[in-house]
């Protein structure tokens, strides 16, 4: 059996490789694993990948490039971000239906190519910087809570492990969803930390009180004097 997934994601929101490359192993050391999203994707590619992923052995990879288009376009970079061996990967739920089977049905298939366990395929459901006035803004009738839950139900139709919310969504999608729906939470701030350009926030021990699976960190341990420190703090405030 694998051995289970780190309830924290490290985000590593950098176009340093070498500063990528260390953030990777202090965390990991701690027991998280991280996430790797566009903005270091976009400076060094699938390569940039692999070399973050080299220093620290087994370290789980959430790779967040949130892929939303048609449904023949994801499954091909579905299929090209699996050489990547990402544990998880994402899409936007708003893609639809077909566009989330196909993100689902090509991880199932190219992981079985290489002979490696499949990515978990979760879908993005409302980013944590939009609040209910953007979402309006942006041609939403819902607001954020019952725009999550509505996307909720079409990823988990699509047969997807799970999603991508805020913390504030948690009780109600894991009471709609079940016990087994893998929730990946962001916006995640320890007490006192500066909630910077999220707008839906909790503290890593509510999040994990209220229902979450993992919980995406990034600036409260990145933007620490020592990384590896704040991370087992915060490992050790949630045992």
């Amino acid at each position: 059996m694998p051995a289970p997934l780190p309830r924290i994601f490290c985000a590593i929101d950098t176009t340093d490789t070498a500063r990528a490359a260390t953030l990777a192993a202090q965390v990991a050391e701690a027991g998280c694993g991280i996430k790797l999203g566009l903005e270091y994707f976009n400076a060094h590619g699938p390569d940039g990948i692999r070399r973050v992923t080299a220093a620290h052995e087994n370290v789980p990879l959430f790779l967040d490039l949130k892929y939303h288009d048609i449904p023949n376009t994801v499954a091909g970079a579905v299929r090209a971000a699996c050489a990547l061996a990402p544990a998880y990967m994402n899409v936007h739920a708003a893609g639809g239906l077909e566009m989330m089977r196909a993100a689902q049905d090509t991880a199932q298939n190219e992981a079985a190519k290489q002979g490696r366990p499949a990515p978990l395929v979760l879908a993005v459901t409302i980013l944590t910087s939009l609040d209910d006035a953007a979402l309006a803004e942006a041609g939403y009738r819902d607001g954020s809570a019952d725009s999550v839950l509505r996307l909720a139900a079409l990823t988990q139709k699509a047969g997807l492990v799970g999603i991508v919310c805020s913390a504030h969504e948690i009780a109600a999608v894991r009471k709609e969803c079940g016990p087994d729906f893998i929730l990946m939470v962001p916006g995640i701030r320890p007490a006192g930390a500066d909630a910077g350009d999220q707008k839906r926030v909790m503290t890593p021990p509510q999040a994990m009180a209220a229902g979450a699976t993992h919980l995406v960190i990034g600036r409260p341990i990145t933007g620490a004097t020592d990384p590896g420190a704040a991370a087992r703090a915060i490992m050790q405030d949630l045992s």
